[in-house]
């Protein structure tokens, strides 16, 4: 009974930040007519309105989020052309590390570097967890599929921690950036400012949801590998 209760809450504590963010983010997705304009239409107000006229607002299939080097706020298809207030607190999130960049924000600098350098390792990392196992049956040397095991870990463990030293930024752009530019612009309700910041929190809280996802799957694979 006490290892059913020590698993659920450890899967409490690894599921419940990327439940919570969905659930906000979802709830405040409607109305979809809440407001009159879209994420789109304010980000590219606001990036206007702070001489970014060069950052391009795009549609993405890869989750919402602004690119440094190609100098553009990505938004996803509901936060795009949506006017909830979910596509709206969003998109002025995502202008926030645009403005973060216009300012050269250190720690904007310091995640764009490692999130550039921990992509390809994620994927090696992955990788080698997966050919471990037969690297042991194939040589026939049982220590070197602990070792290559060791190091899809550690480059697996190094991406989530990445993710949570990059909260300070995320941090950042939700309640030092946006939150005062829909604040000096007044472009939310009254009654929607508290929902905003609970908006604003659950997007800074996103590298915190695929940070935990990333030790969930370490565990994962410890659990494969012990059968």
């Amino acid at each position: 009974m006490i290892y059913v209760v020590a698993i659920a809450l450890l899967l409490a504590v690894l599921l419940g930040p990327g439940l919570w963010v969905r659930h906000v983010l979802k709830k405040y997705s409607e109305p979809q007519d809440r407001y009159h304009g879209s994420g789109a239409t304010l980000a590219r107000h606001l990036l206007d309105k702070h001489g970014l006229q060069s950052v391009a607002v795009e549609q993405t299939d890869s989750g919402d989020h602004y690119d440094p080097i190609e100098k553009s706020v990505r938004l996803s298809a509901a936060n795009h052309d949506g006017c909830s207030l979910t596509a709206i607190t969003v998109a002025a999130h995502e202008v926030g590390h645009a403005v973060q960049d216009q300012v050269d924000y250190a720690p904007l600098k310091w995640r764009t570097r490692l999130v550039r350098a921990t992509g390809p390792v994620q994927k090696v990392g992955a990788a080698i967890l997966i050919l471990s196992p037969f690297l042991g049956i194939l040589t026939r040397v049982p220590f070197l599929s602990l070792i290559t095991f060791a190091a899809g870990m550690l480059t697996l463990g190094i991406a989530a921690i990445v993710h949570l030293v990059t909260l300070p930024t995320e941090f950042d752009a939700s309640f030092n950036r946006a939150l005062p530019m829909l604040d000096e612009h007044r472009i939310l309700k009254n009654v929607d400012r508290p929902h905003a910041r609970r908006i604003l929190t659950a997007a800074a809280l996103t590298y915190v949801s695929a940070s935990l996802m990333s030790l969930l799957n370490i565990a994962r694979w410890i659990a494969i590998l012990r059968r």
